[in-house]
């Protein structure tokens, strides 16, 4: 069992863009989907993510902001396994454009083509409360 920092596992997720963000839906079951931190991977506990204000996924955090996330990195250094991360949090849904700006790449602009100001946009912050790692031999878990 390891005992990495918050700032030890912002650096190991550096290239890490894609997560599967978890909710739980209606009848209780887990609703698991990818979602782009957009290059956004200065990690200090909060993840951002954008979609559509009508979609299943904002539904089931209106209903429970409970969610999970896990991160799987590419090959690990000579021939160790990539490293595993598995987020715990609450997710908030924000729709002030002041904080889209802080968070928009200009790639968002191929699934929002008005940019910041495209109707129905929404994003997601993932605020973690509890964070487990594995890399190779080295686990552990931080708690935010």
């Amino acid at each position: 069992m390891s005992e990495w920092t918050l700032s030890d596992l912002s650096k190991k997720m550096q290239g890490i863009d894609f997560a599967m963000l978890n909710t739980r839906a209606e009848g209780g079951e887990i609703a698991a989907r990818p979602m782009s931190n957009n290059g956004d991977v200065e990690y200090e506990g909060d993840s951002y993510y954008f979609t559509w204000e009508k979609s299943r996924m904002v539904d089931d955090i209106k209903r429970d902001p409970q969610v999970g996330l896990s991160f799987s990195g590419s090959k690990g250094l000579l021939g160790k396994p990539p490293i595993f991360i598995g987020v715990e949090g609450k997710a908030e849904l924000i729709r002030d454009k002041a904080e889209f700006e802080a968070h928009w790449t200009k790639e968002l602009d191929r699934w929002f083509e008005d940019g910041i100001d495209t109707p129905g946009v929404v994003m997601i912050k993932v605020h973690a409360s509890r964070i487990h790692y594995w890399d190779g031999e080295d686990d552990g878990e931080i708690k935010v």
